[in-house]
């Protein structure tokens, strides 16, 4: 799968463990949720440009090297992406976030957009999407067409745990946009619920039901 990354490194993957363990409490699973994300956010910003600087240190100047280009935004999808943002911002500290409302029609499973501010600058930005679950597809790639019809370029996604529905269906409809992600898992269940997942995402971050 060309344009999908899979993290393996082990602290990723024992957290996700614990993510899906029922036993987890909404404290544990916000903090888990946070860590993963910074964790990932390494590999997200692999490719960031560099450029070469010249820096004067207490004893001499060195030849050093800052990120160049495109500066970052990040866009979660509400609500459970919101769980994602603080492990990012404390890797980008001066990422614009921008927020966008989706929810799935229970009888089509349709994403429905209810909500959206994106950053005044988002089209001269990398726009890195967070969606903890990647089940259907059907909300982030409905993002992702938004994303694209305001001019914006330059898209990642990235989400905790996806279905191969899901990412099947990204790479068909946005085969252009990269996706990160921790963990596969093969089914969906008839309310398009990633089996075995973990859960709803949204209520187990905010403990609702």
């Amino acid at each position: 799968m060309d344009n999908v990354f899979i993290m393996d490194h082990p602290l990723i993957q024992h957290k996700i463990s614990l993510l899906r363990d029922k036993n987890t409490q909404t404290k544990e699973f916000r903090e888990l949720v946070s860590e993963i994300s910074m964790l990932m956010g390494y590999e997200v910003t692999r490719n960031m440009p560099l450029k070469e600087v010249e820096i004067e240190t207490p004893v001499g100047v060195a030849k050093t090297k800052v990120i160049s280009g495109k500066k970052m935004g990040i866009l979660p999808i509400l609500r459970a992406g919101l769980g994602m943002v603080d492990g990012m911002l404390r890797l980008l500290p001066m990422a614009k976030v921008g927020h966008m409302g989706l929810y799935r029609e229970p009888d089509t499973l349709k994403p429905v957009k209810y909500y959206c501010k994106l950053p005044s600058d988002a089209h001269e930005r990398e726009i890195v999407v967070l969606e903890p679950m990647l089940a259907t597809g059907g909300t982030a790639s409905a993002a992702i067409g938004y994303l694209k019809e305001n001019g914006i370029t330059g898209i990642k996604l990235m989400c905790l745990v996806a279905s191969e529905d899901g990412i099947d269906r990204l790479r068909k409809e946005h085969p252009d946009v990269m996706i990160f992600c921790a963990s596969i898992d093969k089914k969906l269940d008839s309310h398009g619920y990633i089996l075995p997942g973990l859960g709803d995402a949204g209520d187990r971050l905010f403990g609702t039901k």
